[in-house]
């Protein structure tokens, strides 16, 4: 951070080009970082004051820098109230980092107050009886209440000779040599704070892939109870006419073992002979789709999970890198790009809140939460072929299941994101109803509705009740 000695020598400096300048433009491109442009006959002048406990500073800078789509409540109320007014003066407070611009707009006179002092710093808004209208870092405490500077410090490290003194080259000497001191350390701080969020990422990723990876097991350890069931299926359709219903066991000689033990066959006593051979064979089949879908999963999740666990373990042992950025535009909106467009989060990651969820096959789900988050989902992140499910007639989430071109959706997959647009939506209560399905090419916004209202055609419908099994395993995969 600057010192008091530092803070004397860039004063110095910027105090004869910005003294009677308007402010033309205010930014906030970061939580602790203000951007002013101040004209001045002839050019613009771009202020930066940063608070930010390690990196606080006040100088010229000539970079620009990325800005959040919606610019924070301070800066919203400076923009309000400040932008246009003159900058009468700028004056270093005693011998301390404390820097106040006095200016004049529309309002009358006030101060931005510049606390550039290490875990306490802060810029603050005063009124002309010097009262606290608004900070940057929200110490609500404060407002209305007449500023007190912080204690006078006397210590080595504020009388310390400035570091800057003395610079020679360029317009702005002073401003350049603490802008790049600062830059490469900005970007340091940038880099370990990615770091730190990837890392979070990734372990929360590992634990849901874990827990999906248990919940697949376990499916596919239930379908294997069935891995038999085609030859109970036989033996009862060779022995249909001798059954009867109302049994709940039949005893059968077992023609697929040379020995030709008899075996005993449990049934449901409410269904037919019939019935009982149908529901053999459908578990069956059911054990068959198991195997064929959920071991190549399974499989498929384990090589990411290991990917997953060399990524951690890069991050943990300082071995993990960013791709390369170029030195001039070093900064923490670049170095996030860079990162997300290198893979490290998916674009579905990137977008929407929304409710996520994973369908029986593995196939990602997307449910909106309210109107907006149903708008966005349709028509910015679904795509035309794409599965869209609503509840009929009834007010209720968008759903959408991602599909890859021209593929068909399972069925497990429709009836889970079938039984998500139930679950969320008005025939919640009633536990069943009707829910229609389509490609999300075939939705249109409605005209002149509000958010969220569509027309659908060449849709087709799916009745479904609400299956509690079903809705705990997707959200254990959510």
């Amino acid at each position: 951070m600057l010192t008091a000695s530092d803070v004397t020598e860039v004063l110095t400096e910027i105090f004869p080009l910005l003294r009677g300048g308007w402010i033309q433009k205010i930014q906030q491109p970061m939580d602790h970082t203000l951007v002013l442009d101040v004209r001045v006959p002839g050019q613009t002048h771009r202020l930066l004051i940063s608070c930010r406990p390690d990196l606080a500073r006040l100088h010229i800078t000539t970079r620009s820098l990325a800005n959040p789509p919606t610019p924070p409540p301070f800066c919203q109320f400076l923009r309000a109230h400040f932008q246009g007014a003159r900058i009468d003066d700028i004056r270093q407070i005693g011998k301390d980092r404390i820097v106040e611009l006095q200016i004049t707009g529309r309002e009358g006179s006030h101060t931005i107050l510049c606390e550039l002092t290490g875990n306490k710093a802060n810029i603050l808004v005063l009124d002309a009886e010097r009262r606290v209208l608004r900070d940057l870092t929200r110490q609500y405490r404060l407002a209305g209440q007449t500023y007190a500077p912080p204690s006078q410090r006397n210590t080595n490290h504020e009388t310390a000779s400035s570091r800057f003194a003395g610079r020679v080259g360029g317009m702005l000497p002073v401003s350049e040599a603490i802008d790049a001191h600062y830059r490469e350390q900005e970007t340091t701080h940038t880099i370990d704070r990615i770091k730190a969020d990837r890392l979070r990422i990734l372990k929360k990723t590992l634990k849901k892939e874990q827990r999906l990876i248990e919940a697949w097991r376990h499916d596919l350890s239930r379908a294997t109870a069935y891995r038999g069931y085609a030859r109970y299926g036989e033996l009862i359709k060779a022995h249909l006419s001798a059954i009867t219903k109302g049994i709940d066991h039949v005893e059968i000689t077992d023609y697929f073992d040379d020995r030709l033990p008899n075996i005993t066959i449990l049934l449901d006593p409410m269904k037919s002979a019939q019935g009982n051979m149908d529901d053999y064979f459908r578990k069956h089949r059911k054990f068959l789709a198991a195997e064929r879908e959920l071991k190549p999963r399974i499989e498929r999740a384990e090589h990411g999970i290991e990917r997953l666990r060399q990524e951690i373990q890069q991050i943990e042992q300082g071995t993990w890198t960013l791709p390369a950025i170029p030195p001039a535009h070093r900064n923490a909106a670049a170095i996030v790009r860079a990162t997300t467009s290198k893979g490290h989060l998916t674009a579905d990651q990137r977008r929407g809140p929304f409710r996520r969820f994973t369908s029986t096959d593995g196939l990602p789900i997307f449910v909106g939460r309210n109107a907006r988050e149903n708008e966005e989902l349709t028509f910015a992140l679904a795509k035309s072929d794409d599965l869209w499910l609503h509840a009929r007639g009834t007010p209720g989430s968008h759903v959408v299941v991602r599909l890859d071109k021209g593929a068909d959706p399972p069925p497990e997959t429709l009836r889970d994101a079938a039984t998500l647009a139930l679950l969320y939506s008005d025939l919640k209560k009633s536990g069943k109803g009707d829910v229609i399905y389509t490609r999300r090419k075939w939705v249109k916004k409605a005209k002149g509705q509000a958010a969220g209202a569509v027309t659908v055609t060449q849709e087709k419908s799916i009745f479904v009740s609400l299956d509690r099994h079903r809705l705990d395993q997707l959200k254990a995969r959510s």
